[in-house]
């Protein structure tokens, strides 16, 4: 990560911010084949903090163009799997260098389209190196070690290898714009297979560098193509598509339940069931317990759940405290909260910018509105600025953990607090929910650390941390229930969800040998 600290980085992300800036308003080309493709139609990508500004022009591909890209997908893709793990762990390493030497111009893109401050934005491009880096590693290690990992017998030779499913589609989200598309991405492809990017349209521009990454990096035409468009036209023909194999899916749980359903009834001519990896969001719990340290747990939770607007799948949306230090930490918590800069990502400092679009901002709000029924507001920061699609933190004292605030995946900066009668009530309001993404306790307690590891209902469980900010080979990442299905992204098992594992096996004793 950037430190922030010293004055040399601050002035060559600043350079960054303003040489984006000039450049806003550029095509986005659809990648078919490997040749740019413009369209008839297109989808115009903006500033949510400036919505009057334009950010990309972006192709919008249609129905007839996932089935061109699926056959040119199809085409390559037997030579991609057949090349050595080494040639496709390279394309990777490339991919990555490409990206590390632009990493404050990428970063600074996500300010003006995808509405990150400078840390958010430099973490998301952070991560999408870390993902190039560890699955190409990744890959080597699986190749490397196939031969040991079954039993071989005096006269028999047994092999266990993995090979590409075939042809992968990836339908990505906006809020990490190159991190989560990246990873979900090269994944697919260092496994050998084809890949269809089909990138959220609220950021095509941070896909297109993507794209020119990987191309950067040496991927064959038609193993990776870009097709951005809208869901409802090319999301949607490439799920049901009989020649996608893999489909890798993050954003709502509507949209990932919707893809489940699609993917689990074979097509006319499809001969394989489509495997689906998806993560769906969450309703993330923190608790903090009765002899936390304040100092500690407060600065956490206003970060953990006003970071990006609270715009991570990963954010706190309930704060749980238990009852003898509720009045404490929510008084500190509001204060905290009350100090958090509100403002356009692309200036140093800011710590919460908008909500992505007009949709999520008119969503959330009916939320903050609605919250006085449900009950008391804690705070509710109007002090925010009047252009763009901002809104402030909010806090909601909630008794009913059931109340739509309290249960409710919100996505924006809405925070519900409830007040646990002891450790024990804690434990349990936090599991009552049915996404099980990520969940943390501040305590001092090692009984009670050891129990919240083990107890809390969640994918990934933070104990005196905040609970966002995962990284690539630490914390694999990913939830269950109805947050998600398949692997840890950033973990060792990942790439076995792109695929298939496959036995030979050899009677060594020959009797002769035939001339080749």
């Amino acid at each position: 990560m950037r430190e922030w600290r010293r004055g040399s980085a601050r002035a060559a992300f600043g350079v960054a911010v303003d040489g984006v800036e000039t450049g806003l308003g550029f095509e986005v080309p659809a990648l078919l084949a490997g040749e740019q493709v413009r369209t008839s139609s297109t989808i115009a990508s903006v500033d949510p903090s400036r919505p009057d500004r334009l950010v990309a022009t972006s192709a919008s591909c249609t129905a007839a163009d996932a089935d061109a890209a699926v056959a040119a997908a199809v085409a390559a893709t037997p030579d991609w799997r057949r090349r050595p793990v080494q040639e496709r762990a390279a394309v990777l390493f490339r991919a990555a260098d490409w990206m590390r030497q632009r990493r404050d111009g990428l970063a600074a893109l996500q300010c003006f389209e995808a509405g990150k401050p400078w840390d958010q934005a430099d973490g998301d491009v952070g991560e999408a190196i870390d993902f190039c880096e560890y699955y190409g590693r990744e890959a080597l290690r699986l190749a490397s070690g196939s031969a040991t990992l079954v039993q071989s017998p005096p006269g028999e030779a047994n092999r266990l290898t993995y090979q590409g499913k075939g042809v992968a589609v990836v339908i990505s989200p906006w809020n990490f714009p190159l991190a989560i598309p990246c990873g979900m991405t090269v994944a697919a492809l260092v496994a050998g297979n084809s890949v269809i990017l089909k990138p959220a349209e609220q950021t095509p521009g941070v896909a297109w560098r993507l794209a020119e990454a990987l191309v950067a990096g040496g991927v064959p035409p038609g193993v990776f193509q870009l097709l951005p468009g809208r869901g409802e036209d090319v999301g949607a023909r490439l799920v049901a598509h009989p020649d996608v194999a893999v489909i890798a899916f993050t954003g709502s749980k509507a949209v990932g339940l919707h893809i489940n359903q699609v993917a689990s009834t074979p097509q006319d001519g499809q001969r394989h069931l489509k495997k689906v990896v998806c993560e769906l969001g969450g309703k993330n719990a923190l608790i903090i317990d009765a002899d936390a340290d304040p100092d500690q747990a407060v600065p956490a939770a206003a970060y953990s759940a006003f970071g990006y607007a609270g715009q991570k799948c990963s954010a706190a949306s309930r704060l749980i405290v238990v009852d003898s230090v509720y009045d404490v930490v929510l008084e500190r918590l509001v204060g905290c909260s009350r100090e958090l800069i509100v403002g356009h990502p692309a200036t140093a400092g800011v710590q919460v910018g908008p909500v992505i679009d007009a949709e999520a901002h008119e969503r959330v709000r009916g939320y903050v509105e609605r919250a006085p029924t449900h009950g008391r507001i804690a705070l509710q920061r109007e002090d925010v600025p009047e252009e763009g699609w901002f809104v402030g933190p909010t806090i909601v004292e909630v008794e009913d953990p059931q109340a739509p605030v309290a249960s409710e995946e919100i996505f924006g900066p809405v925070l519900a607090v409830l007040r646990a009668r002891d450790f024990d009530h804690a434990i349990e309001l936090a599991n009552a929910t049915d996404y099980a993404l990520t969940a943390g306790l501040f305590s001092r307690s090692p009984v009670h650390l050891e129990r919240a590891a083990s107890e809390l209902r969640a994918g990934n469980v933070y104990l005196n941390r905040a609970i966002t900010g995962a990284v690539v080979g630490r914390q694999p990442f990913g939830g269950y229930g109805m947050s998600g299905i398949g692997s840890k992204a950033g973990g060792p098992d990942y790439l076995l969800q792109f695929s298939d594992p496959r036995v030979s096996t050899e009677n060594t004793l020959r009797q002769g040998f035939a001339p080749d």
